[in-house]
């Protein structure tokens, strides 16, 4: 299997030092664009910002020599003009080391501004945040993870994350995979930007199941020795594309275990790129799951319109409700007498999303290899339509 680039961020657990982190390695000039802003004259201070900013894939402009201010009662600081020709305001990020607060207290208010420094016991460091306008004060060592989040998240350009939505089967052979399939199809042809996730290793894989197990591109076991942060746009451009989406499935050799805390990065960095996420889940809730789980806005829940089903379907909800914040069930084909599916969604103590008849002729069609919900006429296919108007709201609505 070919492999792409790592999307992982180097670095990212913000503990060792990068190539070229150093006051050498910045440029000095207005900031602008989606670079990060540093005022600092703190040398050590500033070789931790640009460590932590090469951490997070970004390359930050330095400025040094705001004026001083005079005096306990003397001017403000720098003027509005002064700081505004530094990129105070054009910058996505600023970074002011403690060391600089004074010299931009006279600056226009505005998001974005941090301050940050080593002293973990000065007391008059918040009084100095508040003059600043800083949103948050980031104490050194401790606040690095945090501090290159936020970084990469402006070189992501990270807006509204996705809407993540979980299938689950209530019980086995109820057509979840099929119906998360479906959901990723329809999504991705109405434009949406869409992630589907295999989040079952013993399931037989999203991308067979899409007619593309030979495209080439990342799957689940490259990302088992991930650590810390993953790149958003460079995870979505490592994955294979089927359809107009992106798919991160498993492969076929021997199965490998792919730690929690690696599933709980690569499904955030899949969010963060916005768009629809669709994760096919499995019916056991582990560790991994939960990590999933904790993630989706969303759980549907297929469940078959058989007392069996029904019966095993609690089981697998009452797992499910302990992580996940919104759990509907959808019922799949019709329901014997006096079962209706209004009935099937109280006995499971969740909402009804909608039913789904049996579709005739879709499981000879997947194995000549159209996927499910490809038909845009289909029940399958008119299901997901429906969902993902109410979901994403007339505007971003899928058409009929």
């Amino acid at each position: 299997m070919a492999r792409s680039k790592s999307c992982e961020t180097p670095g990212s657990g913000a503990a060792g030092s990068s190539p070229g982190a150093g006051t050498g390695a910045a440029t000095v000039s207005a900031a602008g664009g989606g670079r990060p802003l540093i005022i600092t004259e703190d040398p050590l201070l500033l070789d931790d910002l640009l460590r932590l900013c090469a951490a997070a894939g970004a390359e930050p402009h330095v400025h040094h020599g705001l004026p001083e201010q005079s005096g306990a009662g003397g001017s403000p600081g720098a003027s509005a003009g002064e700081v505004a020709g530094v990129g105070w305001e054009s910058a996505p990020l600023v970074l002011v080391g403690d060391d600089a607060a004074r010299r931009v207290r006279g600056a226009p208010r505005r998001t974005g501004v941090f301050l940050v420094g080593r002293d973990l016991d000065d007391p008059l460091v918040w009084q100095r945040a508040v003059e600043i306008g800083a949103e948050e004060v980031l104490r050194l060592p401790d606040a690095e993870s945090r501090l290159v989040d936020r970084i990469a998240d402006v070189v992501e350009g990270a807006g509204r994350p996705a809407l993540a939505v979980g299938v689950i089967g209530g019980s086995g052979g109820a057509g979840a995979s099929t119906l998360a399939c479906a959901l990723a199809v329809r999504a991705a042809r109405a434009g949406e930007r869409t992630i589907l996730i295999d989040g079952d290793p013993l399931g037989g894989g999203m991308d067979v199941l899409l007619g593309g197990e030979g495209a080439e591109g990342l799957r689940w076991p490259d990302f088992a020795g991930s650590r810390g942060r993953v790149g958003a746009g460079a995870l979505e451009e490592s994955l294979p594309e089927m359809h107009a989406l992106r798919v991160l499935s498993w492969d076929r050799g021997d199965r490998v275990v792919v730690p929690p805390a690696a599933i709980r990065s690569v499904v955030a960095a899949a969010r963060r790129r916005g768009g629809v996420v669709v994760v096919d889940l499995p019916r056991r809730v582990d560790e991994a799951v939960a990590e999933v789980l904790a993630q989706l806005d969303l759980v549907l829940m297929v469940v078959p319109g058989e007392l069996r089903a029904v019966a095993a379907a609690g089981r697998v909800a009452a797992g499910v409700r302990m992580v996940a914040r919104d759990v509907r069930v959808v019922v799949r084909g019709r329901c014997p007498a006096g079962l209706d599916p209004e009935a099937v969604a109280r006995l499971l103590g969740a909402p009804l999303a909608g039913e789904v008849p049996v579709e005739v002729g879709l499981p000879g069609r997947v194995a000549e290899g159209e996927p499910p919900g490809a038909q845009g006429r289909g029940a399958l296919a008119r299901f997901c339509d429906g969902f993902w108007q109410r979901a994403l709201g007339p505007a971003q609505g899928v058409p009929a």
